[in-house]
């Protein structure tokens, strides 16, 4: 990643995921993130920041924007874009902000002024009732701190559907290193599964993924980890993994 950065041609737009990266659910280490801004800064790069899943990282929200507040310390060279279709359940309403971070006041008037005019013919003004609903939860402490509690919970629930399905295949005799599915975080694992193997569980166990071994965490529950395990064992016992 850091070789495709640097080879770049000067000042692109990168975009980067803050936390609980889609699809891979493998987030960069704190010096990881130092590397990469080093080389956006050298390049001269704008790093826009998608920012979907806050909270379904840790759980801390202050944690899963850690990466974005230490590009806005070193940069001012930074767009975010806010998404709470994820950490609200507000799919329907798509509702989220546009941060633009700028040098200057002169700067912000002249960004504003553009995104005004892009804005303008293409929805003058966007959905107001699920922004309505993030502010009366913003707004009140008790919501507040029922929201971050929740959060805390479903990022907790996954966590331990990654470690429940990684005990499930030891326990069913696998051999293979599944850390994998316990280093990557969020709502989505890549399994390490081939295509045959996907098509394989697909067909005979009725469990659906992508085709590259991608699978929804949040799919998984306590009920069906077990199933999910011995039909990933079967088709791994004898073949290997396919990162093997």
């Amino acid at each position: 990643m850091l070789e495709d950065l640097d080879r770049a041609d000067d000042q692109q737009i990168v975009v980067l995921h803050s936390c609980a990266h889609n699809p891979t659910g493998q987030d960069p280490t704190p010096d990881q993130w130092k590397q990469i801004l080093e080389v956006v800064q050298k390049k001269n790069h704008l790093a826009a920041f998608d920012n979907a899943y806050q909270g379904f990282a840790s759980g801390d929200l202050d944690k899963d924007a850690a990466s974005i507040r230490f590009f806005a310390e070193h940069t001012d060279r930074l767009v975010v874009f806010q998404s709470f279709a994820k950490n609200f359940g507000l799919y329907g309403e798509r509702t989220g902000n546009l941060n633009i971070l700028c040098n200057d006041e002169d700067q912000a008037k002249i960004v504003s002024s553009r995104l005004k005019a892009i804005a303008r013919p293409m929805y003058s003004n966007p959905p107001i009732h699920g922004a309505r609903i993030v502010d009366i939860v913003l707004g009140d402490k008790e919501l507040t701190q029922s929201w971050h509690d929740d959060l805390k919970m479903m990022s907790g629930r996954m966590i331990e559907m990654r470690a429940g399905l990684v005990k499930y295949l030891k326990d069913a005799g696998s051999t293979h290193d599944w850390s994998h599915v316990t280093d990557q975080i969020g709502m989505f694992a890549y399994t390490g599964l081939s295509q045959p193997q996907v098509e394989d569980v697909r067909d005979n166990d009725h469990i659906h993924m992508t085709m590259d071994g991608r699978i929804s965490i949040a799919g998984l529950n306590t009920n069906n980890l077990k199933q999910v395990a011995d039909s990933f064992h079967r088709v791994t016992k004898d073949q290997g993994l396919g990162a093997e």
